[in-house]
C-alpha cells in the first residue's frame, strides 16, 4: 500500500493508539451514565410498587386501560376489554406495552406485586437506556461536552424518574424508541444501503405500535433525510419508497385486524373523539375531567357495553363536532389554555382545583424553567446549524398539535421529552468546543468537492458541526471529518484530499 503523503502516516499510526484510550474512557464515562440513571429509577420503583398492586375494586393504578386489556390477553381473551368489564374486542390502546405486559402477568400473576415490580423495573431500564440515543444524537452534533450534559440531565431528569419508576405505561417505552428514531433520522442520510433505510421504516413502525402520536413526526423527519439525498443527485424517491414500505410493513397488520374486528379505519387506535370531547364538552374545570371517561363514570360505562366501542365512539364524534360548531370562541380560547399547559403545566389558579392538584405549583415552576432553556437551546441551535435545528423545530410544533385539540399534561410530553432534555443541554453549554462546517473557509470546502465528490456531499452536504479529533487532546488546527483520514486545514489548500491506493 502506498500513500500520497508519508507523513501522515506517523500520526495516523499515534492518532489511532490515542483514539482506543478515548474510545475506553468515554466507555466508562457513558455505562457510569446509564447505571446511574437505573439506580434512581429502581428506587422510585421500590417505593411505588405496593401502591400499584394494592388491591382496588378496578386495580386502575395498574395501567389503567393499559392494564385492563393486558388483562384480556393474559386470561385468554384476546385483545379486548379496554376497561373493568369484559366488553369485547378494542382499538382504544395501542397493542405493543398492553403486549409486554400481558407476558409479566402471564410470569408473575395477574396484578401481584412481583408483576408490578417486574414491569417498573422494565420501563425504569427502558428509561436509563434512553440516555444511549439522546447522548448519540447531540455528540455528532455539537460534541461531546453537551452530549455527556444531556446524558446526565436525562439521568437525573424528574419527569423520567417518575413517570419510569411510579407509574405503569408506555411512557419509557415510547421514549426510549422514539430517541433511537430521532437519533437514527438524523444521520440517515448519509446510509446509501437501502436496508439501512428499511429498518429505520420498520423502527419507526413498532415505535408507532407502542404510541401512534409519533407518526406525526414521520413526514417530517423522512424528507429532511430525502432532501439532503436528493440535493446531491441520490436515489431519494426509492429510499423513500423503501422507507415508506417497512413501515406499513410493521403497521399494516395491525390496521388491518382494526378493519376487520372493528369495523373502523383505525390504523393504531381509534380513540381520539372521546379524547376530543373529554376536552370539549364544556367543563374547564381540568383539562381532562374524569366524569368524561367511561373508566370514572358508570352513566358511561353502561352507554360503551350497550353500544359497543365503535358506536359508542361514534356518538362522541357526534357530541365533539357539534360542540365545535358551536361554541368555537369557547374552543379557541381553551386550545390556547392547553397550549399554556402543555409548555408550563399551568391550568388554573382557582383554588379549588390547587386543592385537588397540590403538585400543580411547584409543577408549573419546574416546567416553565424547563422549556425556557429548551428554547434558549433551539434559538443557539438555529443561529449555530438550521441544519439540525430544523427537526428539532419541526417535533415542537407539530407532536403537540392533537394535545392542543383535545387535553393537555405532563405525561403527554412523554415522548418527546429526549428531544426536549437534549434541547436543554444546548440551552445550558450551547457549541462550546465546535465549529459548524458552514463556518470553515469557501477556499478549504472548494477543494473538499473538487477533489472527493462523495466526501464533499458528506461534509458540506451535511450541514453539521465538524468535531476536533479526540476532544480536548486534540491538537488545535487538526480535524477529523467522518470516514476519512486527519488532516490540517492548511494542508487542503496545499494538496489534494489524502487518499491511499492499494
Amino acid at each position: 500500500m502506498t500513500t500520497l503523503y508519508q507523513d501522515d502516516l506517523t500520526q495516523t499510526a499515534s492518532a489511532t493508539r490515542s483514539d482506543r484510550f478515548h474510545i475506553r474512557s468515554t466507555t466508562t464515562r457513558f455505562l457510569s451514565m446509564v447505571f446511574c440513571a437505573l439506580i434512581l429509577r429502581v428506587v422510585v420503583v421500590a417505593f411505588s410498587f405496593l401502591r400499584i398492586a394494592a388491591p382496588s375494586h378496578d386495580h386502575g393504578q395498574f395501567g389503567a386501560e393499559m392494564g385492563w386489556v393486558a388483562r384480556s390477553l393474559a386470561s385468554g381473551h384476546g385483545f379486548s376489554s379496554p376497561f373493568l368489564p369484559m366488553s369485547g374486542p378494542t382499538a382504544l390502546v395501542p397493542p405493543l406495552f398492553p403486549a409486554l405486559l400481558a407476558i409479566v402477568f402471564r410470569i408473575f400473576g395477574i396484578y401481584t406485586a412481583k408483576s408490578a415490580f417486574a414491569i417498573l423495573a422494565i420501563d425504569s431500564i427502558f428509561s436509563a437506556l434512553t440516555c444511549i440515543p439522546i447522548y448519540f444524537s447531540l455528540k455528532h452534533v455539537a460534541g461531546e461536552r453537551p452530549a455527556r450534559l444531556a446524558g446526565w440531565l436525562w439521568a437525573i431528569y424528574p419527569f423520567a424518574i417518575y413517570f419510569s419508576g411510579a407509574e405503569v405505561w408506555d411512557y419509557a417505552l415510547t421514549s426510549f424508541l422514539f430517541a433511537n428514531c430521532f437519533s437514527f433520522a438524523q444521520r440517515l442520510h448519509l446510509q446509501e444501503r437501502f436496508a439501512v433505510w428499511f429498518g429505520f421504516g420498520a423502527l419507526f413502525g413498532v415505535t408507532a405500535l407502542s404510541n401512534p402520536s409519533v407518526l406525526s413526526l414521520f413526514p417530517f423527519l423522512l424528507a429532511a433525510a430525502l432532501w439532503k439525498v436528493r440535493r446531491v443527485g441520490g436515489r431519494w424517491l426509492l429510499r423513500g419508497i423503501v422507507t415508506v414500505v417497512a413501515l406499513a410493513t410493521v403497521v399494516g397488520p395491525w390496521a388491518i385486524r382494526n378493519d376487520r374486528v372493528m369495523h373502523a379505519a383505525s390504523p393504531v387506535r381509534d380513540g381520539f373523539w372521546l379524547e376530543f370531547w373529554a376536552g370539549n364538552s364544556g367543563d374547564t374545570t381540568t383539562s381532562n375531567p374524569a366524569w368524561a371517561h367511561p373508566a370514572s363514570n358508570a352513566v358511561e360505562m353502561n352507554a360503551f357495553e350497550a353500544e359497543g366501542e365503535t358506536l359508542y365512539l361514534e356518538h362522541k364524534h357526534i357530541l365533539a363536532t357539534s360542540f365545535l360548531r358551536h361554541h368555537p370562541l369557547l374552543f379557541a380560547s381553551v386550545s390556547l389554555r392547553r397550549v399554556v399547559r402543555f409548555w408550563t403545566g399551568f391550568w388554573s389558579a382557582r383554588s379549588s382545583y390547587l386543592q385537588s392538584e397540590p403538585l400543580d405549583r411547584p409543577n408549573v415552576f419546574f416546567c416553565t424553567f424547563v422549556t425556557l432553556l429548551m428554547l434558549r437551546g433551539i434559538g443557539r441551535w438555529w443561529r449555530e446549524d438550521r441544519g439540525h435545528a430544523i427537526p428539532y423545530l419541526f417535533l415542537l410544533i407539530v407532536f403537540p398539535l392533537p394535545y392542543y385539540l383535545t387535553h393537555s399534561s405532563m405525561d403527554y410530553r412523554e415522548p418527546i421529552e429526549p428531544q426536549i432534555v437534549i434541547m436543554v443541554a444546548i440551552g445550558i453549554v450551547g457549541f462550546s468546543g465546535w465549529v459548524p462546517l458552514s463556518k470553515l473557509q469557501t477556499r478549504d470546502t472548494a477543494e473538499l468537492r473538487q477533489h472527493e465528490p462523495q466526501m464533499a456531499y458528506r461534509v458540506i452536504g451535511e450541514p453539521i458541526s465538524a468535531r476536533r479529533c479526540l476532544g480536548a487532546r486534540a491538537e488545535p488546527n487538526r480535524w477529523r471529518l467522518r470516514g476519512t483520514s486527519e488532516f490540517t486545514r492548511s494542508s487542503l489548500a496545499r494538496r489534494p484530499y489524502p487518499t491511499t491506493e492499494t
